[in-house]
């Protein structure tokens, strides 16, 4: 892919006034995590004792989730690429399960006079958990405050942008980082010639897996669409083959509910067991360097790794490298343009198509043909 691939005209984000930037939140420090998780886990029934073993992760790192940190940094790289590109439009951040809460956010927004918003939610996936989620809680916190009429009408109104798994900006910035991780290898003794390029992203349950088939492709399937294009693209970069696989992380149902496998630690055993030596793992599942790359991978995955004898290297994730940050902002004034009724070309790299900014009804639910029975903007249909 060209170093600077083509972007859309510089314009107005009209008819939006703010952008929300919407994300999962995590605690800031130790007597923040077990309320955390307990807003994580609501309804599931789960002991505080339980939710206590499950927050060591968190105790390990001071009680703080970097996850806060990072969006803030996030927050202001997408205000200096909207300045530079002389757009006015405010950027509010807000998430489903820490403060700044979803109802937060639309106090600021309505502070701001904000009358249209447009929704950027810090997963690139299209899931129940990395989309619909999203869309049930804002509708849900809409509600509560009396905003949430039958058609969909609210007081602050708001899209969404599309899931970017696929968008120039995310994949460019993936490939960067590989290449990067690539090189790192070598300085660490390893060989990049032997490698195996291993792509690690967030487990879900099968069932999730199933109902998140939107139109085209599944959760697992958008990954290993963009997998097979960043590999591709890192081979030419580097000058030899990547052979590379996908697993999984993160997995947090019980042992008898099936979720989506390999484990990254059970396929590093498995390379090490058929003579691997050299592992590169990019975390592409995520935007970030929050708790699941910090403790799943950069603590659990690399020590495992080690124990085998591998020489690995954990690749960065999109954060706020410039390809990304200037692929969202594209990706606002795209959905802009198609919220004027413009005619749209919706740049991706890879097989699959665009997905929708508006979704579908019955549209990743979190099973297959169960409806949960909560509200979800940004769809056809606000009750399905």
């Amino acid at each position: 892919m060209p170093a600077n691939f083509p972007q859309p005209a510089a314009h107005d984000a009209a008819p939006y006034d703010a952008l929300l930037l919407y994300s999962f939140g995590g605690p800031n420090r130790p007597e923040d995590v077990v309320p955390f998780l307990r807003n994580v886990t609501a309804g599931k029934g789960i002991p505080d004792e339980r939710l206590e073993e499950v927050g060591e992760h968190y105790y390990g790192f001071g009680g703080k989730s970097p996850i806060n940190e990072q969006n803030l940094a996030l927050k202001a790289a997408l205000e200096a690429e909207l300045a530079a590109r002389g757009i006015e439009l405010s950027v509010v951040w807000g998430n489903r399960n820490w403060a700044p809460y979803t109802n937060d956010a639309v106090d600021e927004l309505e502070q701001l006079g904000a009358e249209r918003a447009v929704a950027l939610v810090t997963s690139a996936y299209a899931s129940y958990s990395g989309c619909r989620q999203y869309r049930e809680d804002l509708a849900v916190t809409l509600d509560k405050r009396g905003q949430l009429g039958a058609d969909g009408s609210t007081g602050v109104q708001f899209d969404k942008v599309r899931p970017y798994f696929n968008h120039p900006g995310f994949v460019q910035a993936n490939v960067d980082a590989v290449v990067e991780a690539y090189a790192d290898l070598g300085t660490k003794g390893g060989s990049g010639t032997d490698a195996k390029l291993v792509f690690v992203t967030h487990s879900i349950p099968d069932t999730m897996e199933a109902a998140s088939r939107i139109s085209h492709a599944t959760y697992s399937e958008q990954h290993l669409d963009l997998a097979r294009v960043v590999a591709a693209q890192v081979a030419e970069r580097v000058g030899h083959d990547v052979p590379w696989d996908l697993a999984y992380c993160s997995r947090s149902g019980p042992p008898s509910q099936p979720w989506l496998e390999p484990d990254v630690n059970d396929h590093l055993e498995a390379l090490a067991a058929d003579g691997l030596r050299n592992v590169v793992l990019s975390p592409i599942g995520f935007v970030s360097d929050h708790m699941e790359v910090a403790y799943d991978l950069d603590t659990e995955a690399l020590a495992t790794a080690n124990d085998l004898g591998m020489v690995a290297v954990r690749a960065g994730t999109v954060g706020t490298r410039e390809p990304f940050v200037r692929g969202l902002v594209d990706l606002v004034l795209e959905r802009a343009a198609l919220a004027r009724g413009g005619d749209v070309t919706e740049a991706t790299v890879g097989s699959l198509p665009a997905l929708r900014s508006v979704c579908a009804p019955g549209c990743c639910l979190r099973r297959d043909g169960e409806p949960t029975g909560v509200p979800a903007l940004c769809s056809t249909d606000l009750y399905s």
